[in-house]
């Protein structure tokens, strides 16, 4: 296994290990996400990371942005409705690029379940793009791009 020094922190370019790396960042912020932890899940992003949550919403520009446009979105959508949501990502690609940052992409599927109705309701079908940076020994995202199903015609 070979290891080449990217940015501030190892990349290990075996690409299956790389590959397990991203998707066990994924694993990790998609429970902060589930679980509303929205100060927790803005830390992952840079400290000037971007998220464009739909092109139909403003980015959010920093963590603090982040973590506000997250508790708003929940808000509107649920209000004081007590509700479980997953967020299942799959088909995941990653790519190295010549600055040592990754591009991602991936799809997701929302599922919402209420307390009193143990069927799931699916949400939005989206595709998303990060670009993902080493910092400090981890990832972390720098700008995310999620683009709905239904607004992708």
């Amino acid at each position: 296994m070979t290891v080449q020094s990217i940015g501030e922190g190892p990349l290990v370019t075996d690409g299956c290990v790389l590959y397990a790396r991203v998707q066990q960042f994924y694993a990790e912020q998609v429970a902060l996400l589930d679980e509303m932890r929205a100060e927790e899940f803005a830390a992952t992003f840079t400290e000037d990371g971007v998220l464009s949550p739909s092109p139909a919403a403003p980015a959010a520009r920093g963590r603090a942005a982040v973590a506000a446009a997250l508790r708003a979105a929940h808000g509107r959508r649920f209000g004081s409705q007590p509700v479980r949501r997953r967020h299942r990502h799959d088909m995941l690609r990653v790519s190295v690029r010549p600055d040592g940052a990754l591009h991602t992409r991936y799809c997701t599927l929302v599922t919402v379940t209420r307390p009193w109705d143990p069927v799931p309701v699916l949400g939005p079908s989206c595709a998303v793009e990060d670009l993902l940076v080493f910092r400090d020994g981890g990832l972390f995202v720098q700008e995310r791009r999620v683009v709905p199903d239904h607004l992708s015609f």
